[in-house]
Parts: structure tokens; sequence; C-alpha cells
């Protein structure tokens, strides 16, 4: 049996992520406040950037609470790391939590018998808030990063979300570009996040395409009196 039929046999993980996952997930939005509070307060605003580091270290703790559970009641140990490989990778870079999107929809659909949206609804949910949590993520980690950096063109908070803007939707007009080393891996990972998303978007959209004019055909011309 393989790994990740192991873990997902296990019932008690599947009733803990299907119980956790939005609670998670409103933690990743605090935790992206905290973190954009951190970012963007003045630099004379020292109690609120305290209490914006607190925010983002409590809800780090939980994140870290969660993956410990997480391997616990999988049963595979250290492999864990390698069968949930999203898990360990937003534990480590908690700003792309948004990449959980999907799966926190998941498992709110599982309590109910049928899914509210169809499929095409659902990917472009998916997409939509993906993007705009992923897009807004970015954004604050090249400020972060560029805005002091020497020959820096991302000088504010808005030269970043037009990047942002910019890079997601493969535009790249290449007006504002990350110098910085760290700056640039974010870019790429957005660059691949973009194109991800935009194939999803343009397959789905294809398909209903596809299948309405399908449904059309199907109908036949109307009958001559």
């Amino acid at each position: 049996m393989s790994d990740r039929t192991t873990a997902q046999s296990t019932p008690a993980l599947t009733r803990w992520e299907q119980r956790a996952e939005a609670p998670l997930f409103v933690a990743s939005l605090l935790f992206l406040l905290g973190y954009a509070t951190r970012v963007l307060a003045p630099h004379d605003a020292e109690l609120w950037r305290d209490i914006a580091l607190a925010l983002v270290g409590a809800m780090w703790l939980l994140f870290v609470i969660d993956y410990a559970v997480r391997i616990r009641l999988s049963g595979l140990g250290h492999r864990f790391v390698r069968v949930h490989w999203l898990d360990t990778l937003v534990l480590v870079l908690p700003l792309l939590r948004p990449l959980r999107v999907v799966k926190v929809y998941t498992a709110i659909q599982k309590r109910r018998d049928e899914p509210r949206l169809s499929l095409y609804a659902r990917v472009m949910t998916y997409a939509g808030m993906t993007s705009l949590l992923l897009g807004f993520s970015a954004a604050l980690a090249v400020y972060h990063l560029e805005h002091g950096a020497p020959g820096a063109s991302i000088r504010t908070f808005g030269d970043a979300v037009w990047w942002a803007c910019a890079t997601l939707t493969t535009v790249g007009y290449g007006d504002a570009v990350p110098v910085t080393p760290l700056g640039r891996v974010v870019a790429a990972g957005l660059m691949a996040c973009g194109l991800a998303l935009l194939g999803a978007v343009t397959g789905s959209s294809s398909s209903w395409l596809i299948q309405a004019f399908r449904r059309e055909d199907e109908k036949g011309p109307p009958a001559s009196g």
C-alpha cells in the first residue's frame, strides 16, 4: 500500500482535516493581516508593529500544532513530509497558505451531499480567491524585500501591487521588477502560479463552451410545421 493511500485511509486524519481547514483558513487570513500591518505600518507605530508581530507568531504556532497533529493522526511519521508536501510548504512559507483554498472548499463540501456550485463555477471561484490572496501576499513580500534595496524599482506598496497584477496575469510590463535574490524567488513562484491559474480558467472555460455547443447540437434543428 502506498503512503498516499495510507494517509487517505486514516479516518482520524480525515475528520481532523474537515474540522480544522476552515478555522485554519481564518487563521491564515489573520496571519496575513498581521504581516501586512507589520510591513505597512509606519516605523514610529511601534505598538501596532509589536501587536502585529505577536499575531503573526501566534498564528504560525497554530499552524505548527496543526502540522504536528496531522503527522500523528496520519500514522506516516517522517513520510508525512513527502506525502503531504503542500502542508509542509505552507508551514515553512505561511504566505503560501492561500494555495490551500481548494482544500478548504473541498473539506466543507464533504459535509454536504452535493456541491452547491457547478464544476466550472468552482474552478472560477478557486482561481479568483487564490489570485486575490496570493497576489496580495506576493505584493507584501516583494515590497518588504525590495523597497529599501539599492536600485529598486518597487518603492511603494502601490508599485508592488501593480507588479503582482502584471505578473499574475502574465503580462509583465517590465516597469517594476525585483532586484534582490529573494524578491526574484517570489517573482518566479508568482509567475508559475499565474500560469497555472490561467491554464485552469482557460481549460474550464473551453470545456464549458464545448459542452454547451454539444448540448445545442444534440437538440437538433426545430421541427418544421
